[in-house]
């Protein structure tokens, strides 16, 4: 990686420093959640909108289940944060077990919603095991996705991109091959899927440059709430898990404040060096809970705007 004499001097500053003292508030976050299945789980999603909303997120995005499962659910979601909230909404949207006509029927369904971003994803096979199967009549891939919803309306579009890549690529230059294709069709930015070494991120956004792509690569950021589960996603999407987090997680089961404050120090870490690194722009995966965003957020020099819109709550 070839850092700018400026990032070099941020660099050493992280070194010299406390490591947030002087991190000057120049970034710009988004966060992801996913639509409740509980009048419960309804009130801890609008809770944690409520409570992010005033550090003034570039979008929120809302998960689309696999073969159109959480399409409803989805959609009322992204329609109500649309509706009742300043913040812009992103909708994803996946090829899965669908037509192209049922696709854009949908991605017409929230351009008259007033929804104006689409996360475009191929998606994975709703039966676990199985390897991922375009439907007859559908679209084959998310380049195809976007080339799509890019002939529907002018929507901005976000696509998935894999520092480790895709464990259906055959190798790290069919990834790139794939994100080239997304870009070139029309998308807007690329969210990568989450990380635990910022090496990993700088490595993977030289090898973007490398390949001819000029595109806005936001890193997506995990916070570890539940070790066991993380590690199951993680194999499932081949992220690497360093050995030293287990060890920080071990012994932490049974006591849910004490994993919420290591989580925040290993996440807010990992934050402060892609900014060491000139990242200036994160996309947080919340799993609907806001408390660890906005605790790592606060430590970027992210501050509440009093007049951000979040009558949801």
């Amino acid at each position: 990686m070839t850092l700018s004499i400026n990032q070099l001097e941020e660099a050493r500053r992280a070194l010299d420093a406390p490591l947030y003292a002087d991190v000057a508030g120049d970034i710009e976050v988004s966060f992801e959640f996913f639509p409740p299945k509980s009048e419960k789980m309804e009130a801890t999603l609008w809770d944690s909108i409520a409570t992010l909303a005033p550090l003034g997120p570039r979008f929120v995005s809302v998960t689309y289940g696999a073969g159109g499962s959480t399409r409803e659910r989805t959609h009322a979601t992204v329609a109500r944060i649309a509706r009742e909230t300043d913040i812009p909404a992103a909708a994803h949207l996946t090829c899965v077990e669908a037509t192209r006509a049922e696709i854009d029927a949908v991605a017409n369904e929230y351009w008259a919603a007033g929804v104006r971003h689409i996360v475009a994803l191929r998606g994975d096979s709703p039966r676990a095991g199985e390897r991922y199967a375009a439907h007859p009549g559908g679209y084959e891939n998310a380049a195809a996705l976007v080339e799509g919803l890019r002939r529907l309306h002018p929507f901005e579009i976000s696509v998935a991109c894999y520092p480790e890549s895709h464990p259906d690529s055959g190798d790290a230059a069919a990834d790139l091959d794939n994100l080239k294709r997304k870009m070139d069709a029309g998308a807007t930015r690329a969210i990568s899927q989450f990380f635990f070494s910022p090496d990993t991120f700088f490595r993977y956004r030289d090898a973007v440059a490398a390949a001819g792509i000029d595109a806005e690569i936001v890193p997506g950021i995990m916070p570890v709430t539940n070790f066991a589960a993380v590690t199951r996603m993680s194999k499932m999407c081949g992220t690497d898990v360093p050995a030293w987090m287990e060890r920080l997680f071990a012994g932490l089961d049974d006591l849910p404040d004490a994993r919420q404050l290591v989580a925040a120090t290993l996440t807010a870490e990992l934050c402060r060096k892609l900014y060491a690194g000139g990242v200036k722009q994160f996309h947080f995966y919340t799993l609907n809970r806001a408390e660890l965003s906005f605790a790592i957020c606060h430590l970027l020099g992210v501050r509440a705007r009093p007049a951000a819109r979040a009558e949801a709550a």
